[in-house]
């Protein structure tokens, strides 16, 4: 959701806003919001093995940038890892099918953060343990001997999800070929021009369901301020977006306001990135269990420090995949074009080179602890 520049003047003409950026230059310099930013620079050194590799596992992408993950210390080398139900998407995710696979990144991100340290992980997923309110058990952690440094590993501080204009040129063959053992790859013209009008009819209709969209813009946060104070959800920041609001063109009123000039301009915005897709990327599952969607959160995970590693862009575009009603349409279009007998889709992502982007904000390490056991 984040803008460039070019975007933002874009998407009003450029008058008042650059009037506005004129007139406050000083304070738009300071628009970046650097705490948020933080925890990505502050990624191990911590004196714990645990808490080395969870500084790591938190960078990890999550549906919605919503970080869902707690974790709670116990003993000297184990961890209960927990999902944080008060971060559910019920219109947008009604089954947390979205969010069980944004887990599987953390723990895939947990165990090559530990992997690189020395460390094993053994892992026991969906444990039977005392139930807390608010809170879903989803793994439990013992650090042990005999870990190895998976290469994947050095790409993490590295990782950004770039939602831009991706060049026409598909990617090297190489690139391509180091990708594909972590994902199915679409790259025959056809394909990607049947994805391409897919996944902009998906963005639509979940840009103009009301419950949907409301829940998306119940996530936004606008300014440097907001996304200091609360680093999760779709950052809406920078100087031009913060000029766009300080002249009222850009708030939660007007995102909300089918009819407003800014959400229309973000409907053009993703009527000319969308299909500025040279590729797509797909993980499928055999089966659809909450086992399933954490492998394919791992799977994820891999594909995107690949792409990483190989100079690559990655976006998720899975709107087509959610399972709200007013989607059940290109739902069925993806699974029957992307998935065999009895498979699920349960990632569809846009692949090429893009330009770079700035880290996501995140919530800072001692904030997704429960404390020691």
């Amino acid at each position: 959701m984040p803008l460039t520049r070019r975007k933002a003047i874009a998407l009003i003409g450029g008058g008042s806003v650059l009037a506005a950026s004129a007139a406050g230059g000083a304070w738009l310099a300071t628009r970046t919001p650097h705490d948020a930013r933080a925890p990505w620079g502050a990624a191990g050194g911590h004196g714990d093995a645990r808490l080395d590799a969870l500084s790591f596992a938190i960078l990890a992408p999550s549906a919605h940038n919503l970080q869902p993950w707690l974790a709670e210390l116990h003993g000297r080398d184990s961890l209960l890892i927990w999902r944080d139900t008060a971060r559910d998407l019920p219109a947008t995710d009604p089954y947390d099918r979205q969010l069980t696979i944004s887990m599987g990144a953390f723990l895939e991100t947990f165990d090559l953060a530990a992997g690189k340290a020395g460390h094993g992980v053994e892992t026991r997923l969906f444990p039977d343990v005392a139930t807390r309110p608010g809170l879903e058990p989803v793994a439990e952690l013992r650090l042990a001997d005999g870990g190895r440094h998976d290469p994947l590993a050095d790409h993490i501080l590295a990782r950004r999800t770039i939602r831009e204009p991706y060049e026409e040129a598909l990617p090297p063959a190489r690139a391509l070929a180091a990708l594909d053992r972590h994902a199915k790859l679409i790259t025959e013209p056809a394909d990607v021009a049947a994805l391409r009008d897919l996944t902009l009819r998906a963005w639509e209709i979940e840009a103009k369901t009301e419950a949907i969209w409301r829940e998306n813009v119940d996530l936004m946060r606008f300014g440097r301020a907001e996304i200091e104070a609360r680093p999760d959800g779709i950052a809406l920041g920078g100087p031009m977006l913060e000029a766009m609001m300080l002249v009222g063109i850009l708030s939660p009123e007007t995102q909300a306001d089918p009819g407003s000039q800014a959400f229309r301009a973000t409907l053009d915005l993703y009527r000319r990135m969308l299909p500025a897709t040279p590729a797509y990327a797909t993980i499928t599952t055999r089966g659809n269990s909450r086992t399933d969607q954490i492998a394919a959160g791992r799977a994820w995970m891999r594909l995107s420090l690949a792409a990483t590693g190989e100079g690559l862009a990655l976006q998720p575009v899975s709107q087509c995949l959610q399972e709200f009603p007013e989607m059940e349409g290109p739902r069925a279009e993806a699974q029957a074009a992307l998935a065999g007998s009895g498979e699920t889709v349960q990632m569809l992502a846009r692949l090429g080179h893009g330009p770079d982007a700035p880290p996501a904000p995140r919530w800072p390490l001692e904030s997704r602890l429960l404390g020691d056991g």
